[in-house]
């Protein structure tokens, strides 16, 4: 499959599912659906050695405020807009994650613990994908349009824009002091996707007691998830001799070809009637929390009292 080349960004491989959907009837359905499940899993471990946890320590505690804060009035935001709206609750509680922690991770982190379905899953993605693809080339624009220095720029970069990715692209493009800035405060928000995933799995444990209903799953992945950013962050200094570093950089690949193929998956198993049934609601949804959180965060920033 081509996704798996790396050649093919999760987005594009996520449209090509959907075309696919459209054209040809699906030959195996539970079968994608087990493989898309194992996968999304998979690939949110192998990510996990794209993470280095000794930069997030010297992000400080200021970047730990500055996360905790926005991604708490993100969610609580978002699932306010989700109820305004009449976004299908899990798929509202994947656009508000996906704005407030770390875009697609985050979905793939959190989709399996809410056993989120395919439009869920595909409509959250999407959504934070394409607004990624705007953050990359809208942000460096307003960051001089608004006159923020290097030190303001990469701290809005790392509240505002969804994906690592597209915070390195747009922090690139505005200069290293704002890359500088942006990562490590990045890396403090992506780390994020495990207590409230933990969390969600508790309330949700908590709920099925109380209702009778099948014990809720643990999301035990994201252990390894940990594990591997360990792995990442002190493996490569205990052992110099070993090129440690470009296997990582080899995992992290390999995570992102295996992102790729389970949107694939998923938008192949969708057709027009589910596209239909979630409608345009969950996209509106994304889209204006994103704003609302990004205009908060440069307001902030900018009144002085983050970022500074």
């Amino acid at each position: 499959m081509l996704g798996a080349t790396g050649l093919v960004s999760p987005p594009i491989a996520l449209a090509g599912g959907l075309v696919f959907a459209f054209l040809v009837p699906h030959p195996f359905p539970a079968e994608s659906k087990a493989l898309a499940h194992f996968l999304l899993q998979a690939s949110v471990v192998l990510l996990g050695f794209g993470m280095n946890l000794g930069a997030v320590l010297a992000a400080g505690r200021s970047g730990l405020v500055y996360s905790a804060v926005g991604i708490s009035l993100t969610l609580a935001l978002g699932l306010a807009l989700g109820k305004l709206f009449r976004v299908e609750r899990i798929g509202s509680t994947l656009i508000a994650a996906g704005t407030a922690i770390c875009g697609g991770s985050a979905i793939a982190a959190l989709g399996p613990v809410l056993e989120a379905g395919e439009e869920a899953l595909a409509v959250s993605l999407g959504s934070v994908f394409v607004l990624n693809s705007v953050a990359l080339f809208l942000f460096p624009a307003l960051g001089h349009h608004f006159g923020l220095t290097q030190r303001q720029f990469g701290t809005w970069a790392a509240l505002a824009i969804h994906d690592t990715s597209s915070v390195v692209g747009a922090s690139e493009r505005y200069g290293a002091g704002a890359l500088a800035v942006a990562v490590p405060i990045k890396l403090v928000r992506a780390l994020w996707i495990v207590p409230v995933c933990l969390i969600y799995a508790a309330v949700l444990k908590a709920q099925f007691r109380k209702s009778a209903r099948t014990r809720v799953k643990l999301p035990w992945f994201l252990l390894w998830f940990l594990l591997a950013a360990a792995a990442a962050t002190f493996l490569p200094n205990r052992l110099p001799a070993l090129p440690l570093r470009g296997d990582f950089a080899t995992l992290v690949t390999l995570g992102k070809s295996g992102l790729a193929v389970t949107l694939f998956l998923i938008g192949s198993s969708l057709n027009r009637r589910a596209l239909a049934r979630v409608g345009v609601m969950p996209l509106l949804q994304a889209v204006l929390l994103w704003i609302v959180s990004a205009s908060a965060s440069l307001w902030a920033i900018e009144k002085g009292w983050i970022g500074n």
